[in-house]
């Protein structure tokens, strides 16, 4: 895969991840429904931080383990293909039929609290790191350092995160109502599975 051909790839997938509902769109939403627009932003960014972070340690401690050792890259390749098609086919298999973002009390302080929120909510969530481990390495190109440009690729992720959540920011209550569909959550479920597992068949079969 070549550099141009990495980023293409990289970029398709991780934006229908980004729009698929979970923890940090349902934090955006209620931010936004709750306590405005400048708090959802800065929870917004808190989120890219903790995102961004992840990234960064996935990268070049995975990057180490390629380059050190051919058992650890293979042990860390079925491990991160296993957990991708394991969230793939339970995806797959009991797709979602409802995303709430639920209600939330607006609370005190300021940005800065927002902020944290976003940015802890990632950083406590282990699932984070478990994915970047498992997504970030099969997008390195040949050559390419894996910590740079894993962390480059994590920088995508962030700022395809920040790009869904003014749009979730600035369109609050018909996003809301459209995650609320069933049959939109359900299919959003399953392309998403289907992609998880495309990725992890991909990484299995992969040739160092």
């Amino acid at each position: 895969m070549t550099t141009p051909e990495a980023l293409l790839a990289f970029t398709l997938a991780a934006s229908l991840l980004t729009i698929t509902p979970g923890l940090d769109t349902a934090l955006v939403l209620r931010s936004a429904a709750t306590e405005g627009p400048r708090r959802a932003a800065a929870a917004a960014m808190g989120i890219g931080a903790g995102c961004l972070v992840w990234g960064m340690a996935a990268a070049f401690g995975a990057g180490a383990l390629l380059t050190a050792s051919e058992l650890a890259y293979t042990a860390l390749k079925w491990a991160g293909a296993a957990y991708l098609v394991w969230m793939g086919v339970k995806m797959l298999w009991n797709p979602r039929d409802r995303f709430e973002p639920g209600a939330v009390s607006p609370t005190g302080g300021g940005m800065a609290d927002s902020f944290r929120r976003g940015l802890f909510t990632n950083l406590l969530n282990p699932k984070v790191g478990v994915f970047y481990i498992s997504f970030l390495p099969q997008f390195v190109p040949a050559g390419a350092s894996p910590g740079v440009f894993g962390t480059m690729l994590a920088g995508i992720h962030v700022l395809l995160g920040l790009a869904w959540a003014g749009l979730l920011i600035a369109a609050t209550a018909p996003l809301a109502g459209l995650l609320r569909e069933a049959a939109v959550v359900r299919w959003l479920d399953r392309i998403s599975g289907g992609v998880f597992i495309a990725f992890g068949l991909r990484l299995a079969l992969e040739r160092r």
